[in-house]
């Protein structure tokens, strides 16, 4: 019995260590895998710990940077680990940055808003007393008759037409009319006008004189663009150097070209301007730089508000600078004035001695000037000395011919005719 007993124990034993050792493996496979599963939970936590530092240290920064260069569309920056791409992390983030994004570009058009508010209210403020000083002074040059006070006056003159510009240009660039409306004039006259706007007008060669006519919406504004574009060229360049205007015709229009003898421009300070002529960009205010650099967003402004085209370029410049061409379209052109017809002069009627209306005195000249009056002797009784009705004047001499004293009692025949007529009229002129 006791043998059977001690097989039977070893039986059991033998079984449970067997279930045991099975229970023990279960054990180490459940803690392998969640050894592996806390190794992958670490890892994501780590992932997205990076992602996290990176969305703040360098996609964030660069978002914040293109949107301080102007460019509200540029991109967000790249995810670390490009794995997490589509995740709930990554959709997040994006969130993230289109509302700081949003936020930015609010907070710097409501601060432009506010800058632009402010230049137009100073410039609103300013431009009559401009205009009033310029009206001071015009009437000061026409009236000075001293050669040195009128020198200092033309000084003043030049100064204030230079600020009147310069207001201008501001005002354009807060969306105010360039100027006051002018009539269709020669497209020479608007750029002479642009000449006279710049300090260094002495410097730019005009073109020879063209037959070709502005329409008076546009010349206002051609005017400021050129004033802008040849003052730019003239500051940056050498002031023994000229600054030289051509004006071709062509079939689509008229181009303006502006050459300068300055040393150029880098290819990044080309295409920057070349970005300003363009006038696509939203103007800003609050980066305009210290000085104010605004004479090429203000030309800008222009030729996309009336339709000029405006390129920049340095290789084809005559001296080494840079070539400026302005388009000016067909539809802007008009066709010259029709001659204005002089004044028809109304010969005078004379009468003959009779009484009937004769031919007056003759005119000299196509440009209608009459003759001097010839001066006629007077009898005593008041009346004109008659003239010969035989005596002819010769071809080409005006001149009358000497009077005949007229017969006697002629004078008291017409004061007779006279008062007949005042009694036929009113009954109670006296009787003579």
């Amino acid at each position: 019995m006791s043998f059977s007993f001690e097989i039977v124990l070893v039986a059991v034993l033998g079984v449970v260590a067997v279930a045991s050792g099975a229970a023990l493996l279960r054990m180490y496979g459940m803690l392998k895998r969640q050894r592996v599963a806390t190794a992958v939970a670490d890892q994501r936590v780590s992932e997205r710990e990076a992602e996290a530092a990176h969305l703040a240290s360098q996609r964030l920064p660069a978002l914040i940077e293109s949107l301080d260069r102007g460019a509200p569309d540029a991109a967000t920056g790249d995810l670390r680990h490009p794995h997490l791409a589509g995740t709930g992390t990554d959709i997040a983030y994006q969130r993230v940055l289109e509302q700081v994004r949003a936020a930015l570009v609010k907070a710097a058009e409501q601060a432009d808003d506010a800058a632009g508010a402010a230049v137009q209210s100073a410039t609103r403020s300013l431009q009559p007393l401009v205009y009033e000083l310029q009206v001071a002074v015009s009437g000061l040059v026409d009236t000075a008759r001293d050669d040195q006070i009128l020198g200092l006056v033309h000084r003043v003159d030049h100064s204030a037409s230079q600020l009147a510009r310069r207001l201008q240009t501001l005002g354009v660039l807060t969306g105010t009319w360039p100027g006051r409306q002018r009539e269709d004039t020669l497209l020479l006259e608007a750029v002479r006008g642009g000449v006279s706007r710049i300090r260094d007008y002495g410097r730019v060669q005009t073109p020879r004189p063209e037959s070709v006519h502005l329409a008076g919406r546009y010349v206002e504004p051609l005017g400021l663009l050129l004033a802008e574009l040849m003052d730019n060229g003239a500051r940056h360049s050498a002031p023994t150097t000229p600054v030289e205007i051509s004006v071709l015709e062509t079939h689509t229009g008229v181009s303006i070209e502006v050459h300068d003898a300055g040393p150029g421009m880098p290819s990044e300070v080309l295409a920057e301007a070349r970005r300003r002529v363009g006038g696509r960009d939203r103007v800003r205010f609050t980066k305009l730089g210290t000085p104010a650099a605004y004479g090429l967003l203000g030309v800008g402004v222009i030729a996309g508000r009336y339709g000029f085209r405006v390129g920049l370029d340095s290789e084809h410049s005559r001296h080494g600078g840079i070539r400026v061409v302005v388009q000016v379209p067909r539809s802007m052109l008009v066709a010259p004035p029709l001659p204005t017809p002089e004044p028809a002069v109304q010969p005078a009627v004379e009468h003959s001695p009779n009484g009937a209306p004769g031919p007056g005195p003759a005119l000299s000249g196509s440009s209608g000037s009459r003759e001097p009056a010839p001066s006629y002797a007077v009898a005593e009784d008041g009346l004109p000395v008659r003239r010969s009705r035989h005596a002819a004047p010769s071809p080409g001499n005006f001149s009358l011919p000497e009077a005949e004293p007229p017969p006697e009692g002629a004078g008291r025949s017409l004061a007779a005719f006279v008062q007949g007529t005042r009694r036929t009229l009113d009954p109670q002129e006296p009787q003579p």
